[in-house]
């Protein structure tokens, strides 16, 4: 099973259907939604019967694939954020299972601090360890907090595109680790 390290400032455990708590909190404010539904909260049905289902079925703990707990290693240890790590477009029909996208949702006091960037590092580290060739991340082109991560992590951007699955239907920046042959 594949485990992620602790960072300087950061522990790390996965998320499974028992955190849906958790889940539902950080999606409660609408700067934490705003890129990814409009500001848009989250409701407690959606979290058990659409997040917690998808994040299930590419789970993978050999592989390191799931939702990563980000938590602070001191003072009150709280819960600050979770990583995604999965096969870039998973559900879109066409997955890359050697180039695994990144993602990061983090409550809103923790931002500008530099903890998503630490938690997806040590993530993208303990994957690249792993054998994994090659790292994604995809954003909404005006959402450059998350741009911002994605530069910080050595990804360059790829390609502008429409990304369509079952709950998302927009066209985002597509950003790697190294180029990608469109």
């Amino acid at each position: 099973m594949l485990t992620v390290n602790p960072s300087e400032r950061l522990t790390y455990r996965r998320i499974t259907a028992q955190d849906r708590d958790f889940l539902f909190d950080i999606d409660q404010d609408e700067e934490v939604m705003r890129y990814l539904t409009g500001g848009r909260k989250t409701t407690r049905k959606e979290v058990d019967e659409v997040f917690i289902p998808r994040i299930e079925s590419f789970n993978n703990e050999e592989k390191g694939w799931g939702l990563w707990q980000a938590s602070l290693s001191t003072g009150n240890r709280a819960a600050i954020g979770w990583i995604l790590a999965r096969p870039l477009g998973f559900f879109t029909g066409n997955p890359q299972p050697d180039n695994l996208e990144l993602g990061w949702r983090f409550r809103r006091q923790s931002w500008g601090k530099g903890y998503a960037t630490e938690a997806a590092k040590a993530v993208l580290d303990s994957l690249r360890q792993a054998g994994c060739p090659q790292f994604s991340a995809i954003a909404l082109e005006d959402n450059h907090g998350s741009i911002n991560i994605m530069q910080k992590l050595g990804m360059q951007y790829q390609r502008t595109e429409r990304y369509t699955d079952a709950i998302f239907d927009e066209d985002v920046v597509v950003y790697s680790t190294h180029p990608v042959n469109a």
